[in-house]
């Protein structure tokens, strides 16, 4: 719920979470040094250097309902890793949980915290609390509701942005009557965050018009602009040097930006969208998940490397970040089995009169990227609610085929013809070939079987199978009460089963040959995902607040594979990526995950997945291999090189192994003294007691001269039996030139010299001192 550096240490951090920890971490290792209980429930947190040892946290108030505490939690010194910390202290009643609407002033004077329409000011020195409203300044304009507040480094003002766009600089605070604020106004709408530069010498701010504003010197009519930032600013963050300012976005983005307010760099991953309504969608070609981008784009994000490949313009109009402005969005994306043909369907919300487009993308290989082939305006007269590919060769263009399924009650094959224009680029496009209805019933999904030859279309509670050459009605299926939900065929030795999810909670299982049902299930499933490379399917369901897996074969009612309280939040879609290699896995529990990996977006836009490895084991053969040596190129060489390194490497610490002293290895002080930071280690003084302690050796064991002079006993009888050998030796070198003999030529003692001259270094001399 909050990080923060440690001011009086910046190679430390302390984070806090919900549930009600405090941890202070180190940037070498990457691990927690201390861990200290609260006992309640942290929303925020603040450290600052004015406040050696504590922290400000946000807590809720006790027996009260969306009230929430700022107080004050004093970290004990006492030592251990886990500390409880028991000493808390309140400072301001009544806060805001979010961590944009509190900010302490000058070195930790005071604390200024805003809530609706109301601003309170609390002075630690005089204990002396101030309260404002902007209630009485209301105008029919705007809302003056805070949002955000800032406050100046160095001089006694505060800064707080308001949902009507405009910006309030307070000053004369101390005072509850003589106060005073002036006003900036860029902004159209609801100023998101703000924060002054090092110097305060200038303020920065941002909203959802993805436009970055820097005032100088307080003053409207000094302002610079960093436009097109991407989407809605959410926080804005100044760097310790205020070399560098950084923004986070609402689309999962970070932008880092120079103190010039030029654009240095951006850290994107996952983009998140404001509604996911493509779906999960992989890639055929690129193994990539496919989904909602920036607003009218198709996000193509890579998996393994966890960055976006590329953005796909679909809609291709600038969008106006204003809100409830009706413009176009992509709402369905389908791939053929190959990846070269895309289809797109987007759509302006309107309530009367809906605008629907079909769009058709070739796959160039030239440009590496798609191209439009054809644009279908109003393909329906309603939304369109599913659309699907038939998986079969792609090389004879008779085969493929689009269906799609909308409100107006129909289903339509479209089909690719010899384009007769003279003036066309491409030499084929789309049309309809084919429309189907059932019973003047909406059409809301549709999928065609493995091979091809069936398609089937729910239409409200019944399901409908249609040839796929002649357009024939083959067999209905019905579940009542509840409308189809979801439907999928079964593949390879289970394509004979249909199955169906209902919107009443049943799940069930139809025999395309006996035209009956195998089989039904009690169950709430809201994602019904089938595996493209087995007979799996999987299964999610929502009840009592949790989301659970069920994985089976429709061949078998009984589950192979349930996963209860997968997650508390509610899964939305879900997709099966195909591995590059199939994992080797030895629980026989987990082989449904051996050829495809299952993926899940929850309401929350957190994407999850299920694996058996940790994070490191999970590595891509590439990235393995770029580990070996950051500094070298990708060569045989540098493998083998890398490899090289690595064996001895191992020799050398089984070689220290094997000198290695056993009361060492047993020392806690030399292990303590070892792998802790040196950042964080006390005082030589403090530590050198202890040391010296560990290294002393009980009267009971052999000291470590004893040992080495047995050990020597028994070389010497070695050398004896191998004198032999070494005159043999010699005698092979005789040849050598006389000057490498001098070169190599050195003093060296034999062993019974060496054991003499050691015993004469344990002799005490201090009797000499006397002379």
């Amino acid at each position: 719920t909050g990080i923060q550096l440690n001011p009086h240490n910046h190679m430390q951090l302390y984070s806090s979470s919900v549930d009600g920890t405090i941890k202070l971490w180190d940037f070498m290792d990457g691990i927690p040094i201390k861990t200290f209980t609260v006992g309640s429930k942290l929303l925020a947190l603040y450290a600052l250097a004015s406040s050696e040892d504590s922290v400000f946290v946000v807590i809720p108030k006790s027996g009260e309902r969306d009230t929430f505490q700022l107080v004050s939690v004093k970290l004990t010194k006492a030592a251990g890793q886990d500390l409880e910390a028991k000493e808390l202290s309140v400072v301001l009643d009544g806060v805001d949980a979010s961590p944009k609407r509190i900010a302490f002033g000058r070195e930790g004077e005071y604390v200024a915290s805003v809530k609706e329409v109301n601003l309170q000011v609390y002075f630690f020195k005089q204990k002396q609390l101030n309260r404002f409203s902007v209630s009485a300044m209301k105008k029919k304009s705007g809302n003056n509701h805070f949002t955000c507040i800032a406050c100046h480094p160095v001089e006694d003002c505060i800064a707080t942005g308001h949902a009507d766009g405009k910006i309030r600089l307070w000053r004369n605070f101390y005072h509850k009557k003589e106060y005073t604020f002036s006003t900036l106004h860029w902004h159209h709408d609801t100023v998101m965050d703000l924060a002054f530069s090092i110097e305060g010498t200038s303020l920065l701010s941002g909203g959802v018009e993805s436009v970055l504003v820097l005032w100088h010197n307080e003053s409207d009519c000094q302002k610079d602009f960093l436009p097109r930032l991407g989407s809605a600013i959410e926080y804005i963050s100044m760097s310790s040097d205020g070399a560098l300012c950084c923004t986070l976005h609402t689309d999962n983005r970070i932008t880092i930006i120079n103190s010039n307010l030029r654009f240095s760099k951006s850290i994107q991953g996952l983009i998140k969208s404001t509604h996911v309504k493509t779906g999960l969608v992989v890639d055929p070609r690129t193994k990539a998940l496919v989904l909602n981008g920036e607003p009218g784009h198709l996000q193509f994000y890579c998996l393994q490397s966890d960055q976006q490949l590329f953005s796909l313009d679909i809609v291709q109009r600038q969008y106006i970040h204003q809100a409830g402005l009706n413009q176009a969005d992509l709402v369905k994306v389908a791939f053929s089995a190959q990846g070269k043909w895309l289809a797109t369907v987007e759509e302006r919300e309107e309530v009367t009169d809906p605008e629907l487009q079909l769009k058709l993308w070739f796959y160039d290989e030239e440009t590496q990227s798609f191209k439009l082939n054809t644009r279908i305006n109003m393909p329906h007269e309603d939304h369109i609610t599913d659309m699907c590919f038939r998986d079969m060769d792609e090389l004879e263009d008779d085969s493929l085929i689009l269906v799609t399924a909308g409100r107006d009650c129909v289903f339509k094959v479209w089909v690719m013809v010899e384009d007769t224009d003279p003036e066309a680029q491409q030499s084929v496009s789309w049309s309809c070939d084919f429309v189907g209805s059932y019973h003047n019933y909406q059409a809301t999904n549709c999928c065609f079987s493995e091979d091809g030859s069936l398609l089937a279309v729910s239409f409200e509670e019944t399901v409908t199978v249609w040839d796929s050459v002649t357009w024939d009605l083959k067999c209905t299926f019905c579940h009542p009460p509840g409308k189809i939900r979801n439907i999928c065929f079964g593949r390879l030795t289970c394509s004979k089963y249909l199955i169906g999810a209902t919107d009443y909670g049943f799940l069930c299982c139809w025999n395309l040959l006996s035209c009956a049902l195998e089989w039904s299930a009690h169950l709430n499933v809201l994602v019904l995902q089938p595996d493209p490379l087995s007979e799996h399917i999987a299964a999610v369901s929502w009840l009592s607040k949790e989301s659970s897996l069920f994985v089976f074969k429709p061949n078998e009612p009984r589950p192979i594979y349930i996963q209860r309280n997968l997650c508390k939040e509610k899964i939305q879609l879900a997709a099966f990526v195909p591995r590059d290699e199939p994992e080797t896995i030895g629980s026989e529990k987990y082989l449904w995950l051996r050829r495809s990996q299952l993926f899940f977006l929850t309401d929350t836009q957190e994407l999850m997945t299920l694996s058996m490895k940790s994070l490191e084991e999970r590595l891509t053969p590439s990235s393995k291999q770029l580990a070996v040596e950051e500094s070298l190129p990708v060569t045989p060489f540098s493998l083998l090189l890398g490899k090289h390194r690595r064996q001895q490497l191992q020799e050398d610490v089984d070689l220290g192994k094997l000198v290695c002293n056993k009361h060492e290895q047993d020392s806690p002080a030399v292990k303590e003294l070892l792998h802790t930071p040196a950042h964080v280690l006390p005082s030589a003084s403090f530590l050198c007691p202890i040391f010296i302690n560990s290294l002393l050796i009980s009267k009971e064991n052999k000291s470590a001269e004893e040992v080495a002079d047995e050990v020597e006993m028994e070389s010497e009888k070695t050398e004896d039996d191998s004198d032999e050998e070494r005159d043999i030796t010699e005698m092979e070198h005789e040849d050598t030139s006389p000057m490498e003999l001098l070169g190599e030529m050195t003093c060296k003692l034999s062993k019974s010299q060496e054991k003499e001259l050691r015993k004469i270094r344990k002799m005490d001399y201090s009797w000499v001192s006397a002379f």
